[in-house]
């Protein structure tokens, strides 16, 4: 728990046997720096041999270490031996370092002040309510502290890479003979799937060229409105034969029209257009 500051006589006694320079190799360290020779005066400081038996993380885990080396009960914590115990700790830790000590001060504060407040009378409370403990706080942190502990070593214990094992690596030489690797069935249509996607990229297109004559259309429709008195303009095509055909009949008209050999006739705008013979007088 405390700290040693008596200097380990069999390690200046082994100091004592090494050579004074062995190939500019230091023989000793003394504060992080080498020695490359024993001085004839040595003297190492007390507090350059400092051997801490116990460390802890801070203030709780220094109470909870004393709360289990003693068995106290954590829910019924005699307060002025706990205290008394953890007041020796701090007295040595201030000694050699108050920064340290400062947060261990705190604790302290607060363990004379749990300490102050349970020899004072209880205060007065509601009839079938419990007084409250000065001593429940302290208890709630020990415990969720402990937890965390607890929690933390657990995932220390878990191995970990680089720390606990490594990943054996052993050269192999290939085989001569390669080794294919398995293919499935469903890798075999995601290939083929994708062939037939770059064919549709790469198809060609071959273009022909028809023939229609303009001539023959306007027979077509004269025979078409010969024995109607009115036929609508879209009833004159037919969109199954395709663009080239709707084309020259449309071309057929303007030349009917041009020769006025047929009337193109609209009631109002937006009405329906029909196409009717032009009228010959006799």
């Amino acid at each position: 728990m405390g700290a040693s500051a008596v200097p380990d006589t069999s390690a200046l006694a082994h100091l004592g046997d090494m050579p004074t320079v062995v190939d500019q190799v230091a023989v000793a360290r003394l504060y992080g720096e080498p020695l490359f020779s024993l001085p004839q005066d040595l003297y190492i400081p007390p507090d350059a041999l400092e051997v801490f038996l116990e460390a802890f993380e801070g203030p709780l885990d220094l109470l909870l270490y004393l709360i289990r080396r003693q068995n106290f009960n954590i829910l019924d914590i005699p307060m002025a031996g706990l205290t008394r115990q953890y007041m020796r700790y701090v007295d040595e830790i201030r000694q050699r370092n108050l920064e340290l000590a400062a947060e261990y001060l705190l604790m302290a504060a607060m363990l004379i002040e749990i300490k102050s407040r349970m020899l004072l009378p209880p205060k007065h409370v509601a009839q079938g309510e419990e007084a409250q403990d000065p001593r429940a706080e302290l208890v709630r942190r020990l415990l969720q502290y402990e937890q965390i502990k607890l929690a933390a070593a657990c995932l220390n214990a878990v191995p970990q890479f680089g720390r606990d094992f490594l990943v054996a690596q052993v050269y192999t030489e290939q085989a001569l003979q390669p080794r294919y690797a398995d293919v499935s069935v469903s890798e075999l249509q995601q290939a083929w799937a994708a062939i037939l996607q770059r064919a549709k990229l790469v198809q060609h297109h071959k273009i022909t060229r028809e023939e229609l004559s303009v001539r023959e259309h306007m027979s077509q429709i004269l025979k078409r409105l010969q024995g109607h008195r009115f036929v609508e303009f879209e009833a004159l095509f037919n969109p199954e034969k395709g663009t080239p055909v709707l084309v020259v009949t449309f071309i057929a008209l303007l030349e009917l029209a041009k020769e006025t050999l047929i009337d193109i006739t609209q009631a109002e705008a937006f009405a329906p257009i029909y196409v009717r013979l032009a009228f010959t007088p006799s």
